[in-house]
């Protein structure tokens, strides 16, 4: 009697295995909240087969597909915090916007100027208003070529055709590699040694431009210069500390140009002591920069709600540079452009938002390239997760000040 039971149940199993039948319970996918990086690595792998670099729990998203960016990052896995803005409802899309596909993103290449005799983002003799204003498609909806990949490092290449707003045609080769940070690189890059209980994420992007055509790129018609967007997730009491040089105005200029969209309201911006403060709270828009002189390499965020301080930092060079002007004007120093920017979103006179974001840009220096040559801007971004206590050592090595300066420095 067991065995005729026996043989009659593995009879029972065969056919249930014959028939298509899964015998064994199926285990339904994790669920993660919003606003967390399991959440954004499911919806990013439903639109795209991306590269998720790793080291434990520092994570990092990249995209060949959507223009080489680094969609996100966490420095506590998958179930932690997503430090990029990730645009849901574009990606959800099936039609291509005008203007801009504005995918998100906290590490992405794109071109300057924005603005200017020599943009690239409008046509020869149109008027430099949104209703015109369209980004290549390049940089903004085409997908790049994957190189190579492993755990910790993707390259990826793009060639483009542009045209200038002064008519000048422009062939660019762009090349990225995103390589995932180590405990040495951070040493190296930033002096820094943090506290065990700390937790964070550091990446690298080399973006590098070369001219791919026959002309060299000149004052004259007009060149393009690498342009580093970093958009980030904003928070009610979220900060953005820039160190600047100090000095006299006369010598160095004013420390931030703060009218690209209107001058900034006093109570969202604060100048002094070498430090720049800016609420990013996504609520209102308003942009600022600051000039060759007056940048340093690097500029910070703190995010309270979250207790994440975030780096920004890239090689500016050692030598005096030009910097191209992206102002939506035509101007009369189109090479005397900023090196860091640093943006908020907020409502359009219409009451409709993309965002809401922040973002932390830094730029290279316009790239007056013969055909064959190329241009390198490397930038990292590094996210710190702890206690106030224990990010304040790395807010007083990088800034002087404390993340609790930080956090308060629109309440006094």
């Amino acid at each position: 009697m067991k065995i005729n039971s026996f043989v009659s149940g593995l009879t029972i199993l065969c056919l249930l295995a014959s028939c298509g039948v899964n015998t064994k319970k199926e285990q339904k996918p994790t669920q993660f909240e919003k606003g967390s990086f399991g959440y954004d690595l499911q919806f990013l792998k439903s639109k795209d087969s991306v590269i998720v670099l790793k080291n434990g729990d520092a994570q990092v998203i990249v995209s060949p597909k959507y223009q080489g960016k680094v969609f996100t990052s966490t420095a506590t896995g998958l179930a932690g915090n997503s430090s990029g803005w990730i645009n849901y409802k574009a990606l959800s899309s099936a039609t291509i916007a005008a203007h801009i596909n504005a995918y998100g993103g906290e590490d992405r290449m794109w071109l300057g100027p924005e603005g200017g005799q020599f943009s690239i983002f409008f046509k020869p003799g149109d008027k430099m208003v949104f209703e015109n204003w369209q980004t290549p498609a390049g940089l903004d909806s085409e997908s790049w070529d994957l190189l190579s990949h492993d755990s910790t490092a993707v390259s990826m290449k793009k060639e483009m055709q542009l045209q200038n707003f002064s008519g000048t045609r422009i062939s660019v080769a762009l090349s990225r590699k995103v390589k995932l940070l180590s405990e040495n690189d951070l040493n190296q890059n930033l002096g820094l040694s943090p506290d065990k209980s700390v937790k964070w994420v550091g990446f690298e992007s080399q973006n590098t431009l070369a001219n791919a055509g026959n002309e060299k790129w000149n004052r004259e018609k007009g060149t393009v210069s690498i342009w580093m967007l970093a958009m980030l997730t904003p928070s009610e009491s979220g900060v953005v500390a820039i160190p600047y040089n100090q000095g006299d105005d006369k010598v160095l200029g004013k420390v931030a140009t703060t009218n690209y969209f209107g001058e900034i309201p006093a109570d969202r911006i604060k100048i002094g002591n070498g430090l720049l403060f800016f609420k990013v709270d996504g609520k209102h828009r308003s942009k600022l920069g600051l000039s060759e002189k007056r940048a340093a390499s690097l500029a910070c965020s703190y995010d309270p709600s979250r207790k994440m301080l975030t780096v920004l930092q890239f090689n500016k060079p050692s030598v005096t540079c030009e910097y191209i002007n992206q102002l939506w004007e035509i101007q009369k120093e189109p090479f005397k452009g900023d090196v860091i920017n640093s943006y908020n979103d907020g409502p359009l006179a219409d009451g409709t938002q993309m965002g809401p974001f922040y973002e932390i840009e830094s730029s290279s220096p316009a790239a007056f390239l013969a055909p064959g040559e190329s241009l390198t801007h490397t930038q990292r971004i590094f996210h710190f997760v702890g206690d106030e206590t224990v990010l304040n050592p790395i807010a007083l090595k990088l800034l002087g000040i404390s993340v609790e300066q930080i956090r308060t420095a629109f309440a006094r």
